[in-house]
């Protein structure tokens, strides 16, 4: 029987399995193969999803899916978990739905190209890495959502690497991106002082979680402590401003069209 959890690992899990066949058939499968294969996983995806979505009840306030016990050390306890609630199902739909269009149009538009396959192999790996971004049940899933996303956009930005212009365009959108997540880990170190370890978003019922108990216990401080969230919530927009290319970090995304994206 096919279960809600499983289905939540699989939205993500799907693209990911396509970038691994992709990458390591890049040699062998054809443009217009690769292509079909990695739209359907993405398609494939987008219904699931849309599973999701439809069986989602709203009064429960959503679920967190525990993969395995990942870090477990002294005062730190962070599992590889995903959180199935209304904004991760809202970006769940968009990045798949909209990824699998991409997917598709893609195929045409890369079909001569003899590098290909290693294109839908890292879109797929782009997809993956955005659901683990907005599926993430805490702070370190996210991040390395946000990572790669990060890795994603280099590599598709100087896809065409032989020229050195397209090249140049790639390790610029990476040195910017940089600097965002520079931030983002800054304000991550801080949050990790408060909340001793647990970065969850929200507990397992939907309620309390390390973040939010850690603003809770920040804001009860006064003057101080909400000077402190005022630094971090600076620091995450600073990260923000950088991976969506707005000012001041916004300098690379004019040259991101250097690459087939």
């Amino acid at each position: 029987m096919v279960t809600t959890d499983l289905l939540a690992i699989l939205v993500p899990g799907l693209p990911l399995i396509g970038a691994v066949i992709l990458a390591s058939l890049r040699r062998k499968l054809a443009a217009n193969a690769a292509g079909v294969l990695a739209t359907a996983l993405m398609v494939a995806a987008f219904a699931l999803s849309i599973s999701l979505f439809l069986g989602f009840n709203a009064e429960t306030g959503g679920r967190t899916v525990k993969i395995l016990d990942w870090i477990s050390v002294t005062g730190m306890d962070i599992p590889l978990a995903l959180r199935i609630d209304a904004l991760s199902l809202t970006m769940m739909l968009i990045v798949t739905g909209i990824g699998s269009l991409i997917h598709l149009y893609s195929i045409g538009y890369m079909h001569d190209d003899a590098r290909a396959t290693t294109f839908f192999a890292q879109l797929n790996l782009f997809s993956f890495a955005m659901l683990m971004l907005v599926m993430g049940s805490n702070l370190l899933i996210t991040f390395i959502g946000w990572e790669g996303v990060g890795l994603c956009s280099y590599l598709l930005i100087g896809f065409w690497y032989k020229d050195m212009d397209k090249a140049a365009a790639g390790q610029k959108a990476f040195v910017a991106n940089r600097v965002g997540d520079l931030a983002f880990l800054v304000a991550t170190f801080i949050l990790l002082y408060y909340t001793h370890g647990n970065v969850d978003f929200v507990g397992e019922d939907g309620t309390g979680g390390g973040i939010r108990a850690a603003v809770g216990h920040l804001t009860s401080q006064g003057g101080g402590g909400e000077l402190t969230l005022l630094v971090i919530c600076v620091l995450f927009f600073g990260a923000a401003t950088g991976k969506s290319a707005q000012i001041p970090l916004f300098t690379w995304l004019p040259d991101a069209m250097a690459g087939p994206t």
